[in-house]
């Protein structure tokens, strides 16, 4: 039997044009007791956003944010985030609220366990969503069975936002992306680790793009060409 283990938890949360939901956001985060320290990034927000973070610092001892002089893209924020983070895992979360941080106990439970060193939270493994995009759907099934040849991995969903890792084995993946293709990075990059990866399910929130959804098709042909790159890569 593996040994438990209380790990410490950075939140890194990239942040782009998300004044409607980010107090809201960040107030469910903090009130998750594993959550030592939130890192939040906002990625040249022009609605306001960044107005709303100034002077969140060191609210509670546990936010830190960071501001980009210009926009860069989910990767690049989360790449920011990174770095600065300072706890033994790093957990992954969107500022859109369709994630939601009561899922936390789940996704670190294989850890704290002794089970795990990474995971990953899934939108199809049986959780409560909100039904919406039939399209945005297949697609990423498609991406995800396309990863999984690639990596030799078994994963239900590739580009869910919940990830968490060791801070010390993200610092070991070298990650470039500076858009959306950050998520087939992170999983081919973690794959080629050889880590103990645990999926757990989550429930998931979606939105329209009346409410504000970001991802488009056109992310949907760049990560094929991630997902080729970092899998091929990795042969």
């Amino acid at each position: 039997m593996n040994d438990a283990i209380n790990p410490t938890v950075s939140v890194v949360i990239p942040v782009y044009n998300e004044k409607a939901t980010i107090l809201e956001l960040l107030e469910r985060v903090l009130a998750q007791p594993d959550v030592d320290e939130v890192v939040m990034v906002d990625d040249f927000s022009t609605d306001g956003t960044r107005d709303v973070l100034r002077g969140l610092d060191d609210r509670n001892g546990k936010v830190r944010v960071l501001f980009h002089p210009l926009n860069r893209g989910k990767g690049a924020a989360l790449r920011t985030g990174f770095a600065a983070a300072a706890k033994d895992f790093v957990l992954i979360q969107d500022a859109d609220m369709e994630y939601d941080p009561a899922d936390y106990p789940g996704l670190l439970a294989p850890i704290k366990d002794g089970w795990a060193d990474a995971v990953f939270g899934s939108r199809f493994l049986g959780g409560p969503h909100r039904v919406l995009y039939f399209w945005h759907y297949l697609v990423n099934r498609f991406l995800t069975l396309l990863s999984n040849v690639l990596t030799g991995l078994n994963l239900t969903d590739m580009e869910v936002c919940y990830k968490v890792f060791r801070r010390e084995d993200i610092a070991r993946m070298n990650l470039i992306c500076d858009r959306f293709g950050i998520e087939p990075e992170l999983t081919a990059k973690v794959a080629r680790l050889k880590v103990r990866i645990y999926e757990v399910p989550i429930t998931y929130h979606g939105r329209t793009y009346d409410e504000g959804k970001k991802i488009g098709w056109r992310d949907g042909v760049a990560a094929l060409y991630w997902i080729f790159r970092f899998g091929l890569l990795r042969r």
